[in-house]
């Protein structure tokens, strides 16, 4: 896949293999490409959290469970992110096999994707992680939205759960960064009450609450780089990767045997859509053909997901929704190339 959002990354992870033999790079499968000359990295830290669709290693001492289904959709093996999850800490990636999470043969095939650094994001490419992890919290949230709706609060609780246990630590330093209003404990008490009593009438008031801080820390960003299509193409690209993760470790034999990864995986798609819907005018403008092919792509891409409760049987097969996700990118890709040679006039 291309990969336009952290060339920063690879510029600076470079430099750092050169001065001390110690960085993240992009993986041989996943190179990343131009897409900002704001520069993206100040460091390398331990243990610090991995981005959440990020394109250098995952760091597998802090990288959320969507993160993980990178590993468990390309080895084929059951809950391998939870399992990767319960052995923490680990000091080196060879413990994935010292640790039995995994066997050796299985570590060769993932080995260059496995981490336990991370660069530190800064400028553009911080702002993209940090809208993009909200965006995946809003896709959790609007499928569970569609299950409550449904009256399936089983099914929609853990939907409301992954926003706080997932992401909402991944991203906390950013918020309070940003002066926004802690709104964990709203999720947390939304999350209890489905649990507790999903017919009570405060469910309703708690949901809309969550989803207004979430779009209320969306919006410390600014106006002007929340409808930049550059911007938000970067942003559609991160949650389209995590939906192609969860799709593949959702499907099996080509049926839907992992439901909560199905439905993650669609909320991400919608949300992701949703996103690209405010931006197409301006991306039609700048290169009709770039614009058919990614909506083309989405309009496919949405038909996956018939409903919030899935289909005993898939409606596509993971390497057909990768073949649509890395249509939109590639397109993405050109539209960003265009504006920065446009800017650079």
């Amino acid at each position: 896949m291309i990969r336009f959002r952290y060339i920063c990354l690879t510029v600076a992870a470079a430099a750092i293999v050169t001065l001390s033999s110690c960085s993240s790079t992009p993986t041989a499968e996943n190179p990343s490409a131009p897409v900002a000359s704001t520069p993206a990295t100040e460091a390398v830290s331990e243990n610090s959290h991995s981005g959440h669709g990020s394109k250098q290693k995952i760091n597998i001492n802090s990288a959320i469970l969507s993160e993980l289904d990178k590993f468990e959709a390309k080895l084929g093996v059951p809950a391998l992110s939870n399992k990767i999850q319960a052995n923490r800490p680990y000091g080196s990636p060879e413990d994935l096999v010292t640790k039995k999470v995994i066997t050796q043969e299985q570590f060769d095939q993932i080995k260059d994707q496995v981490g336990v650094q991370e660069v530190v994001l800064t400028g553009e490419a911080k702002d993209v992680d940090y809208m993009s992890k909200l965006g995946l919290m809003k896709g959790h949230l609007l499928v569970a939205q569609e299950l409550l709706d449904q009256n399936q609060p089983k099914q929609a609780e853990p939907h409301i759960g992954h926003p706080v246990e997932e992401i909402y630590v991944d991203v906390e330093d950013q918020l309070n960064e940003r002066k926004v209003k802690e709104f964990k404990t709203t999720l947390v008490s939304l999350q209890d009450l489905v649990k507790s009593s999903p017919k009570n009438s405060k469910v309703k008031t708690n949901f809309t609450s969550s989803m207004q801080a979430v779009d209320s820390a969306i919006a410390t960003l600014p106006d002007a780089q929340r409808s930049k299509p550059g911007f938000v193409l970067q942003v559609i690209n991160e949650l389209l990767d995590s939906a192609n993760s969860e799709y593949g470790a959702a499907i099996a034999n080509g049926k839907v045997t992992a439901p909560i990864e199905y439905q993650d995986s669609r909320g991400f798609v919608v949300y992701a859509n949703e996103l690209y819907k405010g931006i197409s005018s301006q991306v039609a403008q700048a290169d009709p053909e770039a614009h058919k092919a990614i909506d083309t792509s989405f309009a496919e891409l949405i038909k996956v997901w018939p409903a919030a409760i899935p289909p005993a049987q898939a409606v596509k097969i993971p390497n057909d929704v990768t073949k649509l996700v890395k249509t939109i990118e590639e397109n993405s890709q050109k539209v960003v190339d265009k504006s920065n040679t446009q800017a650079q006039l």
